[in-house]
């Protein structure tokens, strides 16, 4: 799929000047789903942007980059951790591939350019981070990072860390579904909703169609 990009991106610059990945992953031959795990900031905000996308069959608030034994909301938010809020997608390769998914991560997600925060949020353990599973993936996330920064689409330089993939832990089940659940809460349209609407108005092609009961 390529994603038609119009409307603004989150580095307040014009979405349109997103390119698509030079380098990206081929769908499997069978087209098994795959799976990537980002972290841009509130699992919250991460998650709600890419249950809206089109091809993807699921989405999971939860930790990454540190140990199995720390992986709770009341620890990782000490900053000390090592784990990043992150969000587990899963994806058919068939409907959209890996780097347009980094495209939608980049360009309305969260801001690539801030080190250990988004907006309100500060601490490592809202990073910007790629988690990749595989070689494969981390060389698509490395070239693209490479291609956005020689082409200047951000003000500044991307900040956002490679870090391979040792362990994905499920957040609370609070925390799961929590913006569509939780549509009045002041965080949730103050923080996620504009990242929604933003991803309707740039991307509105890979925003996902309702279905038909």
């Amino acid at each position: 799929m390529t994603l038609i990009a119009g409307g603004e991106s989150s580095s307040g610059g014009t979405a349109s000047a997103f390119p698509d990945p030079i380098r990206d992953l081929p769908a499997p031959a069978d087209g098994s789903p795959q799976i990537a795990v980002l972290a841009g900031g509130c699992f919250w905000c991460t998650e709600a942007v890419f249950e809206q996308v089109e091809g993807v069959l699921d989405v999971v608030a939860g930790y990454a980059g540190g140990d199995a034994r720390t992986a709770r909301y009341d620890l990782v938010s000490t900053g000390t951790t090592g784990h990043a809020e992150a969000v587990r997608i899963t994806y058919d390769p068939r409907k959209i591939s890996y780097g347009q998914l980094l495209k939608i991560f980049f360009a309305v997600a969260h801001d690539p350019t801030q080190l250990n925060r988004q907006g309100p949020d500060v601490g490592p353990q809202y990073r910007s981070a790629i988690f990749y599973a595989s070689e494969e993936q981390r060389r698509v996330a490395e070239e693209y990072i490479r291609q956005l920064d020689q082409a200047r689409v951000f003000p500044k330089p991307i900040v956002t860390r490679l870090e391979p993939l040792k362990g994905f832990y499920p957040a609370e089940e609070y925390h799961q579904d929590y913006a569509r659940r939780n549509p009045s809460n002041p965080y949730i349209l103050s923080q996620s909703a504009p990242k929604v609407r933003k991803l309707e108005k740039t991307f509105p092609a890979c925003v996902r169609r309702p279905r038909n009961r």
